[in-house]
């Protein structure tokens, strides 16, 4: 029996019984994985969040509550639960549904998301406008724990817990963002959640209080006092609630009726606190592949279902801009001690994890915090550091102020390599390169660079390291052109 073929919408959905719930997240699994093997996609992350999605849909009543994703490549379940379950095969092609949430997509997507840290930001705007014209509807925001190593994630909570309203923020914590999350917030996040001292304590605690329940013994307000307090004290709540939420968790993400419970009495709360629910999830739940490789199955190419190996593809003439540029900075810095390189959470994606493996010392990943980043190198050259920042063009969007204020206005000697400049295909307009140039141009003392091929880019990371003022190198996703690699990098005019 099918249960995916006859919901169209989440109202079909709060048809089916709870105890079958289950079995509708492992259809849509099995519809996305079929989906990704065909066209490619973001696999991992959106079998992982399937079942907290499940329940989201199965309580609250969208799209007149709503719900925003942050990132949003968690959110192939979503798409299938809202009347787009027969397209999921369309993903990322012509015509075919956005890789991401987009308004002009569904109602049911309310904001587009496709950059980390945007959705509580969001959700706390449609929140605040929906109590300005006196509605009570529920507006939820599922955030990624990759997502609150971006500032703008600290900036929306810190907003909602002054205003007090009553935003639900889910916190899908699978321990991971594109590669394994780094900083000290992540390490706060897990460390005391995932103990077996807390895991000991918090079971024996649930146990007592289920036998004080069952018996009406009235020391139940000081058991509950305990149990806050041992929340506190062992998981990531304190901070949370420092901020103004109320904090719950962590819950297994994987638990539809547990998490079903939660958002139900959510649901109807009186209180006006915003709420924080900590949720553990797996990346690439349900398959095996993807579970046993998380990194690998975050974003895929056409594969075989069976293996979960890569489909073979037609073999490239030419390297990747992307490992020519990791190639010529690895040569650079053999022969000059100040270069160090950067990422902002994309050290695969830019050649970064190549330099890391010669240099692990002279490599930083600040998390999905462009802006850092950039004033981070800015500090660096003033001590005589000569910063390799490699961010895609479209990320460093995000900079665009310390670009101007922290780094050319100081004419301070930051070398940005901007992977993915141009069209990137797949991942659409919220992910293309294009406008790098026009946001650059403009910025005074800098030096702009786009090699005509693989050779001129190996050239180009030599000339910018020699240039004591900010420089950008540009160059597209994908292969080079087939042309000869000179063994020896040169100097080439400016």
């Amino acid at each position: 029996m099918s249960f995916l073929h006859g919901i169209n919408s989440p109202k079909d959905l709060k048809q089916i019984r709870r105890v079958d719930l289950p079995k509708v997240s492992k259809e849509i699994r099995s519809t996305i994985i079929e989906a990704c093997s065909l066209n490619g996609g973001h696999l991992g992350a959106s079998l992982g969040a399937t079942d907290l999605i499940v329940a989201l849909h199965y309580v609250f009543n969208m799209p007149q509550d709503k719900m925003i994703w942050d990132v949003g490549h968690q959110a192939y379940a979503h798409k299938a639960l809202t009347g787009r379950k027969d397209r999921l095969n369309t993903l990322r092609k012509t015509n075919g549904l956005s890789g991401f949430p987009k308004r002009d997509e569904s109602p049911y997507d309310t904001f587009g998301t496709a950059h980390a840290s945007t959705g509580i930001s969001a959700a706390l705007g449609v929140k605040t406008a929906k109590s300005l014209k006196g509605k009570k509807d529920n507006v939820v925001v599922v955030v990624g724990d990759g997502g609150l190593t971006g500032g703008l994630s600290y900036e929306g909570l810190n907003q909602a817990g002054h205003l007090k309203d009553n935003l639900i923020v889910v916190l899908n914590d699978n321990g991971m963002s594109i590669a394994q999350n780094v900083g000290a917030i992540t390490q706060f996040l897990t460390k005391r959640a995932s103990s077996e001292l807390y895991e000991k304590s918090r079971q024996e605690l649930k146990n007592l209080l289920s036998v004080i329940s069952e018996h009406g013994v009235p020391l139940l307000r000081p058991i509950e006092k305990i149990r806050k307090s041992l929340k506190s004290l062992f998981s990531s709540g304190i901070f949370f609630e420092s901020l103004g939420f109320r904090y719950l968790g962590p819950f297994d993400g994987h638990d539809i009726e547990t998490m079903v419970d939660v958002f139900e009495n959510l649901k109807h709360d009186e209180n006006r606190s915003p709420v924080l629910v900590h949720v553990i999830t797996q990346k690439g739940k349900g398959y095996a592949p993807a579970e046993n490789d998380p990194l690998a199955s975050h974003g895929v190419k056409p594969f075989d279902i069976e293996t979960g190996k890569s489909l073979p593809q037609k073999k490239a003439q030419a390297p990747s801009y992307t490992n020519v540029f990791a190639q010529a900075l690895i040569k650079c810095a053999q022969e000059d001690q100040s270069i160090v390189g950067i990422t902002a959470a994309m050290s695969s994606g830019t050649g970064i994890d190549l330099f890391q493996k010669e240099f692990p010392n002279r490599t930083f990943d600040v998390g999905i915090a462009e802006q850092h980043a950039t004033v981070f190198a800015a500090g660096l050259a003033t001590e005589g550091i000569k910063p390799a920042c490699a961010i895609y063009s479209t990320f460093l969007q995000r900079a665009f102020d310390p670009i101007i204020h922290d780094v050319a206005l100081q004419n301070l000697p930051v070398h940005f390599f901007l992977d993915r400049s141009g069209f990137v295909g797949d991942d659409g307009a919220t992910h293309h390169g294009v406008f790098d140039v026009s946001y650059l141009r403009c910025i005074p003392n800098m030096v702009i660079m786009a090699p005509k091929d693989e050779n001129e880019l190996q050239h180009m990371v030599k000339t910018s390291f020699e240039q004591n003022q900010p420089t950008v190198v540009r160059y597209p996703r994908g292969n080079g052109v087939g042309v000869h690699m000179d063994e020896t990098l040169k100097s080439l005019p400016i």
